[in-house]
């Protein structure tokens, strides 16, 4: 009876080893930029709400890692490899690269305008691929430069919009003082924000622009008391895609006012101290690898692996175009730790998600909130729906 078991166990060792000797390694790439300002060492130090504080590459690896068995039942290996361009203009260099190892699912963690280069060149220089947007979160990459092969784990601006309008109408704060920076990318927040206080019934009293200056005929507008001196509102609500000036927001007010969007309350795709739905045990295994807190930037590109991984096991042997007509139908949930499994939008390829309304110490609230209604999913009560959507490259 001994030397049967013996006998059994050496032959299931030696299928193991047969079946990983065949298992079919695939590579997910990291697409950045070596002088991407979002990661240049001072900005990472000042680690502002809602920014990156280190490379997208940290969470992939930990997906890949957290994987590896599962993926391997299915007959495959999956690995993650980083391909970095020195500039925007390397980067038909680095698609190269991508094609010439046969990379067909690639993250994109790149600045809009390299985005949007990439995406024009990425048809003919990678052929048939899925491409997960995982840090920006302009809504014309869902609209009219929409591509049928990106998928976006990232929330959009209007996602991220919506959830603090509804914060805000769950509270009944229905007053708003908004500020907003120069930048291009301030504007579309702005745009965001105030398509989606009319959604949500709040409403904007006054829109002032800040500026941070050393000229001294522009003091005014970056003197936080003076920009808040009516009295009219019920919060105040900063736009600014820098950071900079909105972190000497809270409790600079001229009267007592909370404050939210760039710092303050922040809606997030992540934040560390989620402790609900696995969310501690994420935030654990991310700290241990990366030895830093996990950012929205850095839970997208781990759940762009993970919607990598879920097309793999459902379907070992399907190509590309198939993956990709899957996760569009909603046919692959990713577990994202948020609660509810996560599907993409078969619109414009965006991840449906809840968002964290929250602080420096924890998160004060997720949204979608109670009591908002949607005749299909009420996740798709934040950001664009079917119905609004402009997007017309579909798969």
């Amino acid at each position: 009876m001994t030397q049967t078991r013996l006998m059994q166990g050496l032959l299931l060792c030696l299928a193991c080893a047969q079946h990983l000797a065949v298992a079919a390694t695939l590579t997910v790439g990291v697409l950045g930029l070596d002088d991407d300002a979002r990661y240049q060492p001072r900005r990472l130090e000042h680690a502002y709400p809602g920014q990156p504080t280190g490379r997208a590459l940290d969470a992939a690896a930990v997906a890949v890692e957290e994987s590896a068995l599962e993926v391997e039942a299915a007959g495959h290996k999956l690995v993650v490899k980083s391909f970095m361009a020195a500039s925007a203009a390397e980067l038909p260099r680095a698609l190269a690269q991508l094609k010439a190892a046969k990379v067909q699912h690639v993250l994109l963690d790149l600045p809009d305008e390299a985005m949007k280069a990439v995406l024009a060149s990425a048809p003919a220089s990678l052929g048939p691929s899925i491409l997960f947007n995982i840090g920006s979160g302009a809504d014309a990459l869902r609209g009219s430069g929409c591509v049928a092969n990106l998928l976006h784990t990232y929330p959009s601006e209007a996602m991220r919009s919506d959830a603090l309008a509804q914060f805000l109408a769950a509270r009944s704060w229905n007053q708003a003082l908004v500020l907003y920076g120069p930048r291009a990318q301030d504007q579309l927040q702005l745009d965001a924000f105030l398509r989606s206080a009319k959604r949500y019934g709040v409403k904007v009293g006054k829109s002032t622009a800040f500026k941070l200056s050393a000229d001294p005929r522009e003091r005014a507008l970056s003197n936080v008391r003076l920009l808040t001196n009516d009295k009219s509102y019920d919060v105040v609500v900063v736009i600014d895609s820098d950071g900079e000036f909105a972190r000497g927001i809270p409790f600079n007010t001229q009267w007592p006012r909370p404050v939210l969007g760039a710092n303050g309350l922040v809606p997030l795709a992540w934040h560390p101290q989620w402790d609900l739905n696995g969310g501690p045990q994420l935030s654990r295994r991310f700290m241990r690898a990366a030895k830093r807190p996990m950012t929205g930037q850095d839970w997208a590109a781990w759940a762009a692996v993970k919607a990598v991984v879920g097309v793999l096991t459902t379907a070992p042997k399907a190509t590309v175009a198939e993956q990709l007509q899957m996760l569009r139908r909603g046919d692959v949930a990713v577990d994202g730790f948020k609660g509810p499994r996560l599907t993409f939008r078969g619109w414009d390829g965006q991840l449906r998600q809840p968002l964290f309304l929250a602080h420096g110490d924890g998160v004060a609230a997720a949204a979608p909130f109670e009591g908002v209604l949607h005749p299909t999913e009420v996740l798709d009560t934040l950001g664009v729906d079917e119905k609004e959507s402009i997007c017309r490259n579909r798969p």
